[in-house]
């Protein structure tokens, strides 16, 4: 196999304008305008109209490259491109190719009798996205999510980029995957598909070698279509983690590898891979080679009937994982600017806060080999979603011809993967069709299911039927049976939030795996600078809503606000304290769900990322700063967790002229071990006052069992100031502090908090903070909030506390705590 990569000496031009300009291949008609300074930036306060109206347009690409000996005199020449966004028709020393319209599928065209020695013109004219969706919807309206534009489901086109409730109406197109001319001889390895066979003290791998010869569509395999192969072997190399080559072997019914090193998700045991190589032969020549790292392990999901329904968790090598973590959507609206350095340092910032999981979005792209390469090294198990969202789409046979053809490539892409967890048919459309959501005619719900219930298992059991496949997210196993219920699969829980319960309402649910529940915020000060002028900062004002695309969702946060701290005064404060909102509030959610280990196995957040500046759900926002969220999920999903279940105001009538009540005041800790390791602990409480005098106190050894949560017995709390007194709580492993927190009774808005006279020291890369009371949600950011922390965003007591500088320069500290919010 020859391989010619075709990036350089690329133009565009928007067509009827006549005039090219540089491009970048991969890349995008924005970043290339951009580049080119023929567009403003797309995310600065309302230039996303701008933008979307560049999308009416059409664009030609146009490169020219020669073509030498060694790739024109080989039998076969493909142009491949791994991905085009999207409508675009193909040209190759002016004549037409074809015309493709999925950005989800690689392309392939048989251009050997066309090619030249020298000058070739390679031209691709990508057509208007927007133009495309608006003349089918009027021809036929079909129906999809009301955040994004009408007509979106008749593209096989990332979604969101139609816009979402948390994404902007930005479009782009361009050929975002690499191009490259392919030249081979006699055949090529057209896919190796491996299975591990576990025994004690060994793995078997299975190898399932695909071929596809010379001039010929069909594809052959070696076991099935022995004559069809006649003159081709194939030899398999496997080396591993320590680079050391332990098997060779010539068309092997079986790869043994002794001793083997198993792959774990992060926080049970660690990561290593081995490299496969499989190598196609002729005469003892190589014709291709395919590679892939693996980790050995087995992965599914457990799904045995219990007491409460039925099960559902993640199992590796045997072991039922609580699958912590939160969904991942496109890094950037313009994908030329996700390059494997930025998701490498987006997925390591996950496992740093402790995650094991990520689940990929629906609505977006199916992520680069990058992702995960990223999630192998980094032990992050994926739930991988085919790229269909909270739509309905129109089975024909063309569409039907174009997914299957998006399956097969992106399967085989992927599914060599120690990462990879699952599949999943789609996101929100199991349930939301069941309810008559966006269904305008019958047909769509047939197609519904013949689309994920039996077209991709049939291409599944074909393709990767080793891997789990669950139909849709949520679901409790498909048919439209009860699928967002709470005792089987997988749940979707917005009554938080889209239903404006209180907090406190998560509480009252046992859900086997939650895979989407949130809260929003906005971003910080200086990711806001980013998009705003100073008039603008203001969270009602134009620029500000138009960076926020939950409809009403500014006035919701304040809605949030109102039940729990006093009302902030000026525009930074009130940033701060909608961070510290949307943290406490997944705080008491997933505390809560990994109390109860065992019935609930899941908690996935949306959302982990941004796409572009904006207030949203993420944890990390579009700049890479982590909001108080992700401090404290590196808290809440620590893998030895103490938290508390108090009884409080909150938890009874939160009115404060309701009929005087006796307030229930108590503390009910509880342990969470999600180690493989039993776990000797002292768990200590303490009764303080606000200015942190110790009223009571209490200790206890304790004996957590592996993948376990453990009660301690509860505490009366009758005699605490319901507004004046907290208590703080710390587990300690020896003399280390694994684990604590503090809880209050009462909101933080009529606790009366004393000033606390934070300062901050700086000794190297060490923090020392100061508090001469009690501090709750402790925030220290430097001038250009670039600086990242060991913990931040936590509560203390009066005293010390040391924390370590991660990254950046302590120039210009500020600190301050929930007692600033007033």
């Amino acid at each position: 196999m020859r391989i010619q990569m075709l990036h350089d000496n690329w133009q565009m031009c928007i067509n009827n304008t006549e005039e090219f300009l540089p491009a970048a291949v991969p890349g995008s008609v924005y970043q290339d305008l951009l580049d080119n300074g023929r567009m403003e930036d797309p995310y600065y306060r309302d230039n996303e109209l701008k933008a979307l109206k560049i999308m009416d347009n059409d664009f030609t690409y146009v490169t020219y490259f020669d073509a030498p000996e060694e790739i024109r005199g080989r039998e076969e020449v493909l142009l491949h491109f791994d991905g085009i966004d999207t409508i675009a028709d193909i040209s190759l020393n002016g004549t037409l190719l074809g015309s493709v319209r999925n950005m989800h599928r690689i392309w392939e065209f048989p251009v050997k009798s066309l090619l030249r020695d020298c000058g070739n013109e390679l031209k691709v004219v990508l057509y208007s996205p927007t133009r495309f969706i608006r003349e089918a919807y009027g021809e036929r309206p079909m129906e999809g999510s009301s955040d994004a534009m009408q007509g979106f489901p008749y593209l096989r086109k990332a979604h969101c980029m139609f816009g979402w409730d948390w994404g902007p109406r930005l479009p782009d197109a361009g050929i975002w995957r690499p191009v490259k001319l392919l030249a081979f001889d006699h055949a090529r390895l057209d896919g190796v598909y491996i299975t591990q066979k576990h025994e004690p003290g060994r793995v078997a791998l299975q190898l399932r070698v695909d071929v596809q010869k010379a001039g010929r569509k069909n594809i052959c395999r070696f076991g099935r279509d022995e004559e069809e192969l006649e003159g081709l072997s194939w030899r398999v190399k496997v080396t591993d983690p320590d680079g050391r080559v332990i098997l060779t072997e010539t068309c092997p019914e079986e790869a043994v590898i002794e001793n083997p090193r198993l792959w774990w998700p992060n926080g049970y045991g660690e990561q290593p891979l081995y490299l496969v190589e499989a190598e196609l032969l002729k005469d003892g020549n190589v014709l291709d080679i395919w590679s892939g790292r693996i980790g050995l392990r087995t992965m599914g999901v457990h799904r045995e009937k219990d007491e409460y329904g039925e099960q559902f968790a993640h199992e590796v090598n045997g072991v039922r994982i609580f699958a912590m973590g939160a969904d991942y959507i496109p890094e950037d609206n313009i994908l030329s600017r996700v390059t494997p350095e930025r998701t490498y340092s987006l997925l390591k910032q996950a496992k740093d806060a402790n995650f094991n999981c990520i689940r990929v979005w629906g609505g977006g792209n199916y992520p680069y080999d990058s992702f995960w390469d990223a999630c192998d090294e980094l032990g992050l198990v994926v739930w991988e979603d085919f790229m269909f969202a909270c739509a309905v789409y129109d089975l024909t046979e063309e569409f039907e011809e174009t997914i299957t053809a998006e399956f097969i490539d992106n399967i085989k892409r992927i599914r060599h993967h120690a990462s990879l967890g699952l599949w999943c048919g789609n996101n929100e459309m199991e349930m939301f069709v069941a309810q008559g959501n966006w269904v305008s005619r019958p047909k769509e719900k047939s197609d519904y299911v013949k689309m994920y219930e039996y077209i991709i298992p049939k291409v599944l059991k074909e393709y990767d039927p080793n891997t789990f496949y669950w139909p849709a997210s949520p679901s409790s196993g498909g048919a439209f049976d009860d699928p967002n219920d709470e005792n089987r699969g997988d749940v979707h829980y917005w009554d938080v939030w889209h239903g404006n319960k209180p907090i406190t309402e998560y509480r009252k649910f046992y859900f086997r795996y939650v895979s989407e529940f949130g809260f929003q915020s906005f971003p910080s000060l200086k990711t806001v600078e980013t998009f705003t002028e100073p008039e603008d900062r203001n969270i009602f004002s134009y620029v500000m809503e138009k960076h926020q695309r939950n409809k009403t969702a500014n006035g919701k946060i304040m809605n949030y606000m109102e039940q729990t701290f006093l009302y902030p005064n000026d525009f930074d404060t009130t940033l701060y304290a909608s961070q510290l909102l949307q943290a406490e509030a997944i705080r008491y959610g997933v505390e809560h769900f990994r109390r109860n280990r065992g019935r609930c196995m899941g908690t996935v957040i949306w959302q982990l990322n941004d796409c572009w500046p904006v207030a949203s759900w993420s944890s990390i926002d579009y700049c890479g700063r982590w909001k108080a969220l992700h401090y404290y999920a590196k808290r809440f999903f620590a893998p030895v967790m103490l938290s508390c279940a108090e009884e409080g105001i909150l938890t009874q009538d939160t009115n404060p002229n309701a009929e005087p009540y006796k307030v229930k005041k108590s503390i009910h800790l509880c342990v969470a071990n999600e180690t493989m390791q039993e776990q000797q602990l002292r768990v200590e409480w303490s009764l303080r006052n606000n200015r942190s005098e110790i009223l009571r106190s209490g200790s206890e050894e304790v004996t957590v069992s592996p993948l376990s949560s453990l009660w301690l017995e509860k505490t009366d709390c009758m005699d605490a100031d319901a507004y004046g007194d907290y208590v703080s709580y710390t587990c300690f492993r020896g003399e280390e502090r694994v684990s604590g927190g503090a809880v209050i009774f009462c909101a933080p808005k009529h606790y009366r908090f004393a000033d606390p006279g934070l300062t901050v020291t700086v000794s190297g890369d060490e923090l020392t903070v100061r508090a001469q009371a009690y501090a709750r949600g402790v925030e220290i950011i430097n001038e250009a909030d670039d600086m990242l922390l060991e913990d931040n965003y936590f509560d203390m007591d009066a005293g010390e506390r040391k924390v370590k500088i991660l990254k950046g320069s302590p120039d210009g500290l500020k600190i301050r705590s929930v007692y600033n919010i007033r």
